[in-house]
């Protein structure tokens, strides 16, 4: 699947530059030059890394990168600080805000790029070693690829299986039909969007005998989401 890199920089030319860089290089970028419109970015896709700029105007980038880092449904992103400051505290400062990275102006596309695949290698490496999802009582396992329910095993088909991962992954986030189908389908298969909810149904019914298939809600005009509330 192709990997979804979100740049935030308010410079044109270098946000330009970038965009090129990124796509020459099989990810797929969007782009904003403030803060207000990364977080619509953010809210509204599945973010995989974020390129983030310290200089933004309003709130700055790494007043930004600390507020995800509290989020938790968005403290699993890897962001990768650029800035013009070359001072040894400020370099701290981005690090200690929960950048996964920091490459200081100027700087080659190369680096970058090498920088990106760096991050991604490592936290996909964690992903794989431990991902156990579990939200009470209910566990999903990435290794074994089993869902239980307070240690009894619960059947879900494929898709039920990665629309629950998806979910458990994203929680309280709001998803629509069309979401839903390119993180769980894929960008690259057909699928009309009521199919979502027959397999929504399905998760629900495999959930049920143990009570969790409220955590699966219906956001009325908007979508879906998983919550425990």
């Amino acid at each position: 699947m192709v990997q979804k890199v979100l740049l935030v920089e308010d410079e044109l030319s270098i946000r330009q530059m970038l965009l090129f860089v990124l796509q020459d290089c099989g990810f797929e970028v969007l782009q904003a030059e403030n803060t207000q419109e990364a977080m619509e970015c953010i809210s509204n896709n599945n973010i995989d890394l974020l390129v983030l700029d310290w200089m933004l105007p309003g709130i700055s980038g790494v007043e930004l990168c600390g507020r995800l880092k509290k989020e938790n449904e968005y403290k699993h992103i890897p962001i990768i600080m650029l800035t013009a400051k070359a001072e040894e505290d400020d370099k701290i400062q981005g690090l200690n805000a929960g950048a996964d990275d920091y490459l200081t102006k100027p700087f080659s596309p190369r680096e970058l790029i090498a920088r990106i695949n760096a991050v991604l290698r490592r936290v996909n490496s964690n992903k794989m070693v431990d991902e156990i999802l579990e939200y009470e009582g209910l566990v999903l396992n990435e290794k074994s690829h089993r869902v239980t329910s307070h240690q009894k095993r619960v059947i879900v088909g494929p898709i039920e299986y990665k629309l629950l991962h998806f979910f458990m992954s994203n929680p309280e986030r709001v998803f629509s039909r069309t979401q839903l189908l390119d993180n769980v389908w894929g960008n690259d298969v057909y699928v009309e969007e009521r199919t979502v909810d027959v397999h929504i149904r399905r998760l629900r019914k495999a959930l049920e005998a143990d009570g969790h298939d409220h955590m699966v809600q219906t956001v009325r005009g908007s979508g879906y989401r998983f919550s425990t509330q």
